[in-house]
């Protein structure tokens, strides 16, 4: 029997098909489901059916709320960080050119770092007393002694302070992403541009970024959705506290589901962040890309 063209596209595509199935959608079915009953960690066979109890519950708790709140400045701070700077670089590494790939191979390194130990060595570099970024602070002279700031246990400080990990891995990311995308604008479109007497900043506001909205769209997605859902870095240094100074929505979740045992609310909770997160990306998506392309 021979296959057509299509037969060939769709059974390349099955393998795929069937792990999406199996690992993100029926996952996702049991997410759901479980949001509308009562069930316990302890005694998971045992359920009741609560409608959308759950759910009120979960919008009317002030925890979740300020959880939620969090979220968004701990993505707020990371994002805004790993932008500026990673455009920054990125803008550095198109005027060098080829003289950029050894920096370019340097800057790339904190990416085969694992969170997990970013988050334990950022932990122990901001450790009052011990941490060595208290240090050198003392060193310079900005602070009388290495105990005066206190980055992972004061309730002001310590959410700037969990997203330096996160800003420090991934910055490289969004620089070396962006600076494909500074490639692959024609030069002859900025030379254009400079003849009719455009200036550096004029060049850079009417044809750099607005030929560059897709990649930047792609870029403030993908990141501000793995900033937002964050975990694993915030728990190893703070587990959410002091007094839930960094419990954002992953980590309430978490402590819902696996320490208080309550599956249900922690679905409801988990379903209304993925439909946030869906709501939000797609008008990002659009205000960005969209914005761009009635432009060109």
């Amino acid at each position: 029997m021979k296959l057509t063209e299509r037969s060939f596209v769709l059974l390349l595509l099955l393998p795929a098909t069937l792990f999406l199935a199996a690992f993100v959608a029926y996952p996702l079915f049991l997410l759901i489901r479980d949001s509308f009953f009562e069930v316990s960690i302890y005694a998971p066979s045992e359920r009741v059916f609560v409608g959308a109890d759950n759910y009120l519950h979960a919008l009317n708790s002030s925890r979740v709320r300020e959880s939620a709140l969090r979220t968004l400045n701990y993505t707020l701070i990371a994002l805004t960080a790993e932008f500026v700077l990673g455009f920054a670089a990125a803008l550095l590494f198109n005027a060098m050119g080829r003289r950029s790939e050894i920096l370019r191979t340097i800057f790339a390194f904190p990416l085969m770092i694992p969170p997990i130990v970013a988050g334990l060595l950022w932990r122990f570099m901001l450790i009052d007393n011990i941490g060595i970024v208290n240090h050198v602070l003392e060193h310079l002279g900005i602070i009388a002694d290495s105990s005066d700031i206190s980055w992972l246990g004061d309730r002001d400080l310590v959410l700037f302070s969990v997203a330096l990990p996160n800003i420090w891995l991934t910055t490289s990311f969004v620089a070396l992403v962006l600076y494909t995308g500074l490639q692959n604008i024609p030069s002859e479109l900025i030379e254009a541009a400079k003849i009719d007497g455009a200036g550096a900043l004029q060049v850079f506001r009417r044809v750099t970024v607005p030929l560059l909205r897709p990649v930047i769209a792609v870029v403030l997605i993908l990141r501000g959705i793995d900033a937002a859902r964050a975990f694993d870095m915030i728990w190893i240094q703070t587990e959410g506290g002091p007094r839930f100074a960094s419990e954002i929505l992953s980590i309430h979740i978490y402590r819902n589901m696996i320490r208080y045992g309550n599956v249900g609310e922690a679905s409801a909770i988990a379903t209304l962040f993925m439909i946030a997160m869906v709501l939000i990306s797609s008008i990002a998506f659009f205000t960005i890309w969209g914005k761009g392309s009635s432009q060109s």
